[in-house]
């Protein structure tokens, strides 16, 4: 028991594991916080700042917000997928690595697919880093208006305007803003819900670019042991070649005894 525990343990690919575990940990941090954060800004827009859904098909604020929500929903779904995919090819490679003089064969359908996701994860690391990017900027939004709000309390009797067509969520011919003097300003001030859904961007970002960092080790880890399966299945056909020219010298050998026995007879 001992004995077959140790082997199994062995054959447990670690670096693709703790890859693994910090994409999904990011892609949850991401896709939990985000969310909830859309949720707080929808209710921050309605309540603070005096806007409502536009009528019929067009689209605003809220119904990009609403998009950006079922794209999370599509992030957390493929993501759960492409880690189980990159954790079982983790688990072949190691078996391929480990078993290279057992009954197990490293063909090249196996390197192309290795390749394949070299090239995927790759792509999905740039697309990370693009989330990544775009979730700084409601981080940026939300610290402004934080700061506003920490400067009305620091200075007495400071105007500031926060004005929403400066971000692009209104159009310019819609005047969508708050005043320190108003009294919705200080009301959203003194709420809990804009801190939090400030802390919740900002986990939202920290998960982006925990996401970011696994697509890069799982880059590393895709690349070496792509190389370790190129350089094992380079062996395998000197073994294999070996083998055959032994086996062919054996039959000449065999030949020619059988031959000399013939002659002597």
């Amino acid at each position: 028991c001992f004995e077959c525990c140790i082997k199994c343990l062995g054959g447990i690919p670690y670096a693709s594991l703790i890859a693994t575990i910090l994409l999904y940990a990011g892609v949850a941090l991401f896709c939990g916080c985000g969310h909830e954060a859309l949720s707080g800004t929808v209710n921050i827009l309605q309540t603070y700042f005096e806007m409502t859904r536009a009528a019929g098909d067009v689209i605003d604020v809220f119904t990009m917000i609403d998009i950006f929500k079922y794209v999370i929903y599509g992030v957390a779904a493929a993501f759960f997928v492409y880690g189980i995919l990159l954790m079982v090819e983790g688990f072949f490679t190691t078996g391929a690595i480990k078993d290279l003089y057992g009954d197990f064969k490293i063909t090249t359908c196996g390197r192309c697919v290795s390749a394949w996701f070299i090239m995927l994860t790759y792509i999905f690391m740039l697309a990370w880093l693009g989330v990544t990017a775009f979730t700084s900027l409601p981080v940026y939004m939300y610290f402004n208006l934080w700061t506003i709000c920490r400067n009305t309390t620091l200075v007495d009797g400071t105007n500031l305007c926060l004005d929403l067509r400066q971000y692009g969520i209104v159009t310019i011919g819609e005047e969508k803003k708050v005043c320190t003097t108003s009294e919705s300003f200080i009301k959203m001030c003194d709420s809990n819900e804009l801190n939090m859904t400030f802390h919740l961007f900002i986990v939202a970002l920290a998960g982006a670019g925990a996401a970011v960092i696994a697509m890069v080790h799982y880059l590393m880890v895709l690349s070496a042991n792509w190389a370790y399966v190129k350089d094992a299945c380079r062996m395998q056909k000197y073994e294999d070649i070996k083998s055959k020219e032994e086996q062919e010298l054996h039959d000449i050998h065999s030949t020619r005894s059988k031959e000399r026995l013939n002659a002597y007879t």
